[in-house]
């Protein structure tokens, strides 16, 4: 396998709900007008709390400063791990559960804090800028690591990378998070950038001005009610989208694709409390296991809390699976 280290220098934000109204300007332009803007990594997750957006310097450069913004303090960069890519054109994604134990688990055990971004394409695990050399250090015997460079991939000399490396100490085990399950069955679909333009109200009515009360003091319960959650991505001109099904009704449906059966997806939502940047191990703790009991998922980081979609018909085996882990590491 390989493991592609993009040009796309990221910074991650979130717009407190109360100052939607200050981005929708630079929002829209982003989200529609791609000529009049040189941003190619764009990713915008609406939750119960905030908006979280993933865009690189080109797109961080259009939100002016407010007391509704707040950027981590880290650059981050993307990673994506392809499998038979002999070429450019044949290459495929290989999806959470399969990269779980040779990316995610050893990262976690090397102190490598990572935050994911699952598309109905591929899926991205993004790193601090400053943590480079750990992370090629790591999975230099796993994969063939590149660097892209002016769109090309560039080996990278992994002995270099190694040099005054020091093997990270053992260190405290992460937190065990508590998890919630909401009731929304949701879609994951895509769009031909095309007929973006098509969908324009409507997908602005759904961002923008059909507001759902935030919910306060989310419970730990895993009985919650269904709660807003609309991610959509678009990330070098492919378009990723993932809603409830009760949104998608306000759709066409002729213009929104998603895979021939047609699935429908249940959320796990990871953290009681914001989780911060800083901890390690938060995406193995719940990929890992879903990998080891060969269970699909999707995954999403956002700034205060994490997102995994799982079949809808297996939900009730990965609360258990999950469940099982947590009191093993109690």
């Amino acid at each position: 396998m390989e493991l592609h280290i993009l040009e796309h220098r990221v910074r991650v934000l979130s717009i407190a709900r109360p100052g939607l109204w200050l981005y929708t300007h630079p929002l829209v332009k982003l989200l529609f007008l791609r000529q009049r803007s040189r941003c190619k990594f764009f990713s915008l997750t609406e939750t119960p709390e905030d908006y979280t957006l993933m865009l690189d310097e080109e797109g961080y450069k259009e939100l002016p400063p407010s007391e509704f913004l707040q950027v981590a303090e880290a650059t981050w960069l993307v990673l994506n791990v392809l499998s038979n890519s002999s070429s450019a054109t044949n290459f495929q994604a290989v999806g959470v559960t399969k990269i779980a134990r040779s990316v995610i688990s050893p990262l976690a055990e090397h102190h490598v804090s990572v935050l994911m971004l699952s598309t109905y394409q591929t899926d991205f695990i993004l790193v601090r800028e400053q943590d480079l050399p750990v992370v090629i250090h790591t999975l230099a015997q796993e994969f063939a690591i590149y660097r892209e460079v002016d769109g090309e991939p560039v080996p990278v000399a992994c002995d270099d990378a190694s040099n005054g490396f020091h093997k990270a100490k053992l260190g405290p085990s992460p937190t065990v998070h508590p998890i919630q399950s909401p009731q929304n069955r949701f879609c994951i679909l895509t769009l031909d950038p095309d007929t973006l333009p098509a969908i324009a109200t409507t997908l602005m009515d759904v961002l923008f001005y059909s507001h759902s009360a935030s919910k306060e003091g989310a419970s730990d319960d895993l009985d919650l009610d269904s709660i807003p959650f609309f991610a959509f991505s678009r990330i070098e001109g492919y378009i990723s989208i993932v809603m409830d099904a009760e949104t998608q009704k306000k759709f066409p449906s002729d213009l929104l694709l998603t895979s021939s059966c047609g699935e429908l997806w249940r959320m796990v939502r990871i953290g009681g409390q914001p989780l911060g940047f800083d901890e390690c191990g938060i995406v193995a703790q719940i990929a890992g296991p879903l990998a080891a009991a060969d269970i699909s998922a999707y995954y999403i980081s956002t700034f205060n809390f994490d997102h995994a979609l799982v079949p809808e018909d297996g939900i009730d085996s990965v609360i258990e699976v999950l469940q099982n882990r947590q009191e093993s590491c109690r």
